[in-house]
C-alpha cells in the first residue's frame, strides 16, 4: 500500500512539474469594481440588530465574477460600499453583454445614530467616484 501511494505520489508529481512552465506564473486575473445601481435599506435600524443589505449592480461582461463585498468604515456611522469582481485577463473571448445581479451582505448596527451608506455607482467623465448615499437613521 505505502509502494501504490508513493507511486501515485511520484507519477501526480512528475505531471504537475511537466505542465508548468515559468509563463504559468503570470496572473491570469484582476479585481475591479462593480457598478452598483440600486441598493435595498430598511427606512430605519434597530441598535444591537443584524440587517441583510441587498444590493443590484452589473457584471460588465462574461468574464467577470462577483466575488463579495469591500465595506469599509469611513467614520463610526459612515460606510463605504464597493461590489467586487474578478476579471479575467488572459483571454478575449468574453461575451460582452453586461448582466444585472443581486447579492447580499449583513450589516450589525453598534451605534445609536445615523448610518451614512456611500454605495460606489463609478466615475465620472473625469475620473471622479461618484456615490448613491443612503442614510438610516437608528431606533435606541
Amino acid at each position: 500500500m505505502k509502494r501504490l501511494v508513493s507511486v501515485i505520489s511520484t507519477v501526480f508529481l512528475g505531471f504537475l512539474l511537466s505542465n508548468c512552465s515559468a509563463e504559468d506564473d503570470s496572473p491570469n486575473f484582476q479585481f475591479v469594481p462593480l457598478q452598483i445601481v440600486s441598493a435595498e435599506l430598511p427606512e430605519s435600524f434597530n441598535l444591537d440588530e443584524t440587517y441583510q443589505i441587498q444590493v443590484s449592480f452589473i457584471k460588465p461582461n462574461g468574464c467577470t465574477l462577483y466575488e463579495g463585498f469591500d465595506v469599509t468604515k469611513e467614520d463610526q456611522t459612515v460606510r463605504n460600499v464597493v461590489v467586487v469582481g474578478s476579471e479575467r485577463i488572459d483571454t478575449d473571448d468574453c461575451t460582452e453583454q453586461a448582466v444585472e445581479q443581486k447579492a447580499t451582505f449583513n450589516f450589525v448596527v453598534l451605534y445609536n445614530e445615523t448610518y451614512t451608506f456611500k454605495f460606489w455607482l463609478g466615475e465620472t467623465a473625469s475620473g471622479e467616484d461618484e456615490y448613491l448615499e443612503i442614510n438610516v437613521p437608528v431606533i435606541p
